[in-house]
C-alpha cells in the first residue's frame, strides 16, 4: 500500500559504493542472484514465522521521511496549522502501523480508523476555531495517506472549516494542484517532498533531506516558499524504507539492530529480498553494504514492500526484507 508515495526506492545522496554495479552473478531459477560482494561466514539461514519485525536502523541510514502537513500558504492561518500540529503531536510510527492495520488487516474505513484514533487521543479537543470557509484536503491513492487526510478532516472541521476529502493520485498530480489552490492541506513526508521540490524549484544536484529530521524540514520549508507551500511540524511518525525478519529469526539469532545484523549474520546463508532496483539504490542493499557492512550470500528479486517480499519472509525463503516502516504486517494483534 506505499508504492503509491514512493514511485521506486528514492535515489536521494550518493552513498553507493564504486563497484555496485559490478560483477552481478547469473540468476538462477528460485529468482536469488549471487552475491555482488562475496559474502563470508555462515550467515543467518532464513526462519519461517508469521510476526515480522523491523530492524532499527541504528546508524540513521535513512533519511527522515516524518509525516508533516503541506499547506496552500493562503489558508495557512494559525489556527489551521495548530488544528493539523494537534496530530502530528500525537502520531508515532508504532501508532501509525495499527491505524494501517485498522484499514488494511481489520477491514474498517480510513474514516472509521480515523475517527476512533482522534476520539481516543482526544484531538479535537479544544481546538481553536478560524475564520472558517470551504477546505479540501487531498490524499494519496493508498491507505495512509487517505487514513491521515481523514484525521486533518476531522481536525479542521473542529476550527470550524466545511472540509471534504479528495483522493487525487501520486505526488506529482496533487503537489500542483496543491500549489494552485484547488486543494489546500495534503499529508506529506519530509525527506521525499524536499527532494521532489529541491528538483521541480531547480535546486543544484546535492541532496537537501538528510536523517536529521530538523535540518530536512529547515530545508523543506525554504523550497515550500518558493512554491506558496507552508509545513506544520513533523510528527514522530516516519514512513521509510525499513528492514524486516521474523520475529522467531530474530530471536533465534538474537539481532534487533541492523548493526547486529551485520555483526552476527553476514555470511553466505543470508538471503535478502526486495525489489530487483535494491541491488543498487544507496538506501536499500548497496546502503546496507557501505552503512553497516552487511554482507549476504544471496539476493532475491521480490517486490517493493509487497506481499511477495512478505510471503517470502514468513514462508522462511528469505532471511531479511525491505517492508516499509508502517507497514501493518508489523502490528500485533
Amino acid at each position: 500500500m506505499r508504492a503509491g508515495r514512493r514511485l521506486s526506492i528514492a535515489v536521494v545522496g550518493a552513498v553507493a559504493a564504486a563497484g555496485v554495479l559490478a560483477g552481478c552473478g547469473e540468476a538462477g531459477s528460485s529468482g536469488t542472484e549471487a552475491p555482488q560482494q562475496a559474502a563470508s561466514g555462515e550467515g543467518c539461514a532464513p526462519v519461517a514465522g508469521e510476526q515480522l519485525i523491523a530492524l532499527a536502523d541504528d546508524k540513521a541510514l535513512q533519511n527522515a521521511d516524518n509525516i508533516i502537513p503541506a499547506i496552500n500558504t493562503k489558508v495557512a492561518t494559525p489556527q489551521v496549522v495548530a488544528a493539523l500540529d494537534k496530530v502530528s503531536a500525537v502520531l508515532d510510527t508504532p501508532k501509525l502501523v495499527q491505524l494501517n492495520k485498522a484499514v488494511d488487516v481489520d477491514r474498517k474505513s480510513a474514516q472509521a480508523a480515523a475517527q476512533e484514533f482522534s476520539s481516543a487521543n482526544g484531538l479535537a479537543d479544544g481546538v481553536e476555531k478560524g475564520p472558517g470557509g470551504r477546505i479540501t484536503v487531498g490524499a494519496g491513492n493508498f491507505t495512509e495517506s487517505e487514513i491521515i487526510a481523514e484525521l486533518y478532516k476531522i481536525q479542521l472541521t473542529a476550527a470550524g472549516y466545511q472540509v471534504t476529502v479528495q483522493q487525487i493520485g501520486n505526488r506529482e498530480l496533487y503537489e500542483p494542484a496543491l500549489e494552485k489552490g484547488e486543494i489546500q492541506v495534503v499529508p506529506e513526508y519530509a525527506a521525499t517532498m524536499a527532494e521532489f521540490l529541491k528538483g521541480k524549484t531547480g535546486g543544484g544536484s546535492d541532496p537537501v533531506s538528510s536523517p536529521d529530521v530538523e535540518k530536512t524540514v529547515i530545508a523543506l520549508r525554504g523550497l515550500g516558499e518558493q512554491v506558496g507551500i507552508s509545513f506544520g511540524q513533523p510528527a514522530a511518525a516516519q514512513n521509510q524504507n525499513a528492514f524486516a525478519v521474523t520475529k522467531e529469526f530474530a530471536d533465534k539469532y538474537g539481532v534487533r539492530t541492523l548493526s547486529e545484523l551485520a555483526a552476527k549474520c553476514s555470511g553466505t546463508a543470508t538471503v535478502l529480498g526486495g525489489p530487483p532496483e535494491c541491488q543498487e539504490r544507496p538506501f536499500c542493499k548497496a546502503g546496507l553494504e557501505q552503512t553497516y557492512g552487511l554482507s549476504v550470500g544471496s539476493f532475491s528479486s521480490l517486490d517493493q514492500g509487497g506481499p511477495l517480499t512478505k510471503t517470502g519472509l514468513r514462508n522462511g525463503t528469505i532471511s531479511v526484507g525491505l517492508v516499509f516502516s508502517t507497514d501493518a504486517a508489523y502490528a500485533t494483534a
